[in-house]
C-alpha cells in the first residue's frame, strides 16, 4: 500500500488530495474537475497501478476499480460524496469497465449492500466472526491430527451466516485481508489452546487470491505463530487451484515465502479447475484436497472411482498427501481407505462445529470408533 500510495500521489496534479480509507481503498479529491476530467484522471491512475510492483523480489500485479462522484451534483458534503463514489466503485467492479461515474440509477439495490458492508466492518472489529472446525481423519489409523477452520458470521439480527452469504461482498469491498487476519488469529488462538491441552492439532485456514497478494502475509503469519509459541507445522494454508493457474509465477514466489517459514500448503477443490501436472511438479505443495464432486459418485460410477484411484496414486508419486472432501457415507469412507487415500473429511464423520463440540467428539471416540468412524458419535448427530 505504501508503494501504491506513492504511485498514486505521483500521478496527481497540483491541488489534488490523496487519502487512505483503510485496507486497499484510497480517496482522491480533485479541484474544479468535471465528468471528463475526473474520468481522464481515473484512466491515468489505473494505468499507473497496472505496472508491476517489486516487493522482496516478487513482481506483484494489481488491478483497480475507480468510482467517481461529482460536487454538487451527487452530494453537498464529503460523507455523501464518498458514499456515492463507493456505489460507483462497486458498479465499476461488477461491470469490469475499470471506472464508473455515479448516476441515480446506481442506487437500486445498493442501499442494502452498503449497509451490509458497514455491518461487516463492524463485525470484523467486534468479535462477531466465529470459527467452526471440521476434523480430517487419518484413514490408516482413524486418528485426527488436523482440522479445517471455517468462518461463520454471528450476525446480531440475522443469526449464524455461512460464508456463501458474505464472502463475495468481503472480497468486493476490499475487506478480505482484514478477514483473513481475523480468522488466522482465531484459528491460531484455538490451536494454541489445543497444544496447551496436549492435543497438538494442525489448523488449516483458507486463503483467497487477494490475501496472497498481501506481501506482508508471510511476516504476519510468522509473527502470529511466534506470539502464540506455536511451531509452523501447526498451521496449514489452503489455496484454490484456480489461483494457481491464474498466475503461476506469482503463486510460486508467494507460496515459497510462506512454506519456507515451515507452514504447510494445501490445494483445495483439486480437480475442479484446469489441472496442470507442471504446477504439481514446480510449486511448493504438501497436500491435495480432492473436490467433493469426485467423491459423491464414487460408489455408483466406476470411471469416477478409477479417477480417484489414479489421482491418489499421482499424489503419492509426487510425495503429496491426498485428502478427500465431502465424505458422507460409510461405503465411501471404506472405499477411500482401501484406495490408500491419506485423510478424509465430511459429514459422515463430523460437520464443522465449534471448538468445544469438537473437543467433546474427540474425547468420546473409542479406538473402535476411530477405525470405523461410526456416525453415532459425530457432532451432527449429537449436537444437531
Amino acid at each position: 500500500m505504501v508503494q501504491g500510495a506513492a504511485r498514486l500521489g505521483g500521478n496527481l496534479g497540483v491541488g489534488a488530495m490523496l487519502a487512505s480509507l483503510g485496507g486497499d481503498e484510497f480517496a482522491v479529491l480533485l479541484d474544479d474537475a468535471g465528468h471528463d476530467e475526473a474520468a481522464d484522471v481515473a484512466i491515468k491512475l489505473r494505468a499507473a497501478l497496472a505496472e508491476p510492483f517489486a516487493l522482496q523480489d516478487i513482481a506483484l500485479h494489481t488491478s483497480v476499480s475507480v468510482g467517481i462522484a461529482l460536487f454538487p451534483d451527487h452530494g453537498l458534503d464529503l460523507s455523501a460524496l464518498l458514499r456515492k463514489a463507493d456505489i460507483a466503485m462497486y458498479r465499476a467492479k461488477t461491470s469490469g469497465r475499470g471506472h464508473h461515474v455515479y448516476c441515480s440509477a446506481d442506487d437500486a439495490g445498493d442501499a442494502t449492500r452498503l449497509q451490509t458492508v458497514e455491518e461487516l466492518r463492524t463485525a470484523l472489529s467486534t468479535d462477531q466472526l466465529v470459527v467452526h472446525y471440521q476434523p480430517k481423519i487419518d484413514l490408516d489409523t482413524g486418528e485426527v491430527h488436523s482440522v479445517e477452520a471455517l468462518v461463520r458470521w454471528n450476525h446480531p439480527t440475522r443469526g449464524l451466516l455461512y460464508p456463501d452469504a458474505f464472502l463475495n461482498l468481503v472480497e468486493e469491498s476490499g475487506l478480505m485481508p482484514t478477514l483473513t487476519r481475523v480468522v488466522l488469529a482465531l484459528a491460531l488462538d484455538q490451536a494454541a489452546a489445543w497444544h496447551a491441552q496436549g492435543q497438538p492439532l494442525t489448523v488449516a485456514v483458507n486463503l483467497s487470491a487477494s490475501s496472497l497478494v498481501d506481501s506482508d502475509l508471510p511476516k504476519q503469519v510468522a509473527s502470529m505463530l511466534a506470539a502464540r509459541e506455536l511451531p509452523p507445522r501447526a498451521l496449514q494454508l489452503e489455496i484454490t487451484e484456480e489461483f494457481l493457474m491464474a498466475d503461476r509465477d506469482r503463486a510460486r514466489d508467494i507460496l515459497t515465502l510462506l512454506r519456507n517459514s515451515g507452514v504447510q500448503i494445501s490445494v483445495d477443490d483439486y480437480g475442479t479447475g484446469y489441472s496442470s501436472l507442471s504446477y504439481l511438479r514446480d510449486l511448493p505443495i504438501d497436500e491435495l484436497k480432492l473436490d467433493r464432486s469426485f467423491i459423491f459418485p464414487m460408489a455408483d460410477n466406476e470411471r469416477t472411482a478409477a479417477l480417484v484411484a489414479s489421482t491418489i496414486d499421482l499424489a503419492h508419486s509426487l510425495g503429496l498427501r491426498m485428502v478427500a472432501e465431502g465424505v458422507e457415507t460409510h461405503l465411501t469412507y471404506t472405499q477411500l481407505k482401501r484406495l490408500g487415500c491419506d485423510q478424509a473429511q465430511g459429514y459422515y464423520m463430523s460437520r464443522p462445529v465449534p471448538a468445544a463440540e469438537l473437543d467433546h467428539w474427540l474425547n468420546n471416540r473409542s479406538p473402535a470408533d476411530q477405525l470405523t468412524d461410526t456416525p453415532q458419535l459425530r457432532p451432527s448427530a449429537v449436537f444437531g
